[in-house]
């Protein structure tokens, strides 16, 4: 499950992503407003965890924005004990759901599957392009019956590809989105996962040339083909 985290203070982001992590949920983790948005709008998600507190945008204005633009990802907003009037508002503007702070990592994990039951979570869980079934809730990937064995970061590489069949992903987009920071433009890490999905998948296709192969583009990144 895809998680964005909308937090400045670290030492809550840190325990939440240590948190998620350990429930093999892949975290996107932003400090500031501008981003929080940014990342948000441009990417796909399960659900968003979006502190109202701020710099540069506060949360209600995410919030605001995001469906305003018929973005309708789950939406859980973090909040201060005394901040009644701010969860009250951020409800009516579309907010699914709201947690006040200090709160224990299990009560989010409990609030981000309820949330995943009500939106349809037992239909999107599962994702199918082509040869390949991802099972997002068990973390299994299988192409013509046969199970695949995939790291967690191929595992997450794979989903966010499939997850956006036919669609061409840049190597920025797949770092930023998988890997959580930016790293060096230079790097060939998203390179070397995609080999080894490769590998891994084409040992199970009999025919040789997989339905749902993740294809080079030229200059720009990759793309799943459901084809």
């Amino acid at each position: 499950m895809n998680v964005l985290l909308v937090e400045d203070e670290q030492k809550i982001a840190d325990f939440v992503c240590e948190g998620l992590r350990a429930k093999n949920f892949n975290v996107i983790h932003c400090a500031d407003g501008h981003r929080g948005y940014e990342v948000a709008s441009k990417n796909t998600f399960d659900v968003i965890i979006l502190d109202i507190m701020l710099p540069g945008r506060d949360g209600l204005d995410i919030l605001r924005s995001l469906r305003k633009e018929r973005i309708d990802t789950p939406i859980i907003l973090l909040t201060a004990r005394n901040e009644l009037g701010d969860r009250v508002q951020g409800l009516e503007m579309g907010a699914d759901d709201y947690l006040a702070k200090p709160f224990y990592v299990e009560e989010l994990n409990a609030r981000i599957q309820a949330l995943f039951r009500r939106h349809g979570g037992a239909q999107q869980h599962l994702i199918e392009a082509g040869s390949l079934q991802l099972d997002c809730i068990n973390r299994t990937i299988n192409c013509r019956g046969q199970s695949v064995e995939l790291t967690s970061r191929e595992f997450s590489l794979l989903e966010y590809l499939m997850r956006s069949a036919n669609q061409v992903l840049t190597r920025g987009q797949l770092l930023e989105h998988v890997w959580g920071y930016d790293f060096d433009p230079c790097t060939n890490v998203v390179d070397v996962c995609i080999k080894r999905i490769r590998r891994k998948i084409a040992s199970l296709d009999e025919a040789g040339e997989m339905v749902g192969a993740i294809e080079s583009v030229r200059g720009t990144g990759y793309r799943l083909s459901s084809r």
